[in-house]
């Protein structure tokens, strides 16, 4: 189920339009858990436990991009698994992008807003 708060990628508004900002949100919303992606797929440290793809919705996505720096773009994944536990992903965008959190991540059933998020669309 999409949370109906988190429906319009990349809002301006100005109360998100910085990743502290939006961290901030969704940490006050539930989402308090800061997930990992390891060999063996997503790790919560709270939880001390790993989740398949099949284990994990994005619930939300927001890309964020320096006002000069292209190595200043990240993305962050508002995610909730299927035990319910709650937190977000973070990682680079564009060229600087983890592979390996790419592979993890186009592994997980999309989120309606993009079919792949975190992909690299320069490759």
């Amino acid at each position: 189920m999409w949370a109906q708060e988190y429906n319009k990628p990349n809002d301006k508004a100005t109360f998100m339009n910085t990743l502290t900002t939006c961290v901030n949100k969704v940490v006050k919303d539930g989402y308090t858990d800061s997930f990992k992606v390891t060999r063996q797929g997503l790790y919560s440290p709270s939880k001390d436990r790993h989740y398949a793809p099949e284990d994990i919705t994005v619930v939300n996505f927001y890309r964020f991009e320096g006002e000069s720096d292209p190595g200043d773009e990240m993305i962050m994944y508002v995610i909730e698994t299927t035990d319910g536990l709650k937190g977000t992903l973070i990682d680079a965008y564009g060229p600087y992008a983890d592979e390996h959190v790419n592979k993890f991540m186009g592994q997980v059933e999309t989120c309606p807003k993009d079919a792949n998020p975190g992909s690299n669309k320069s490759e």
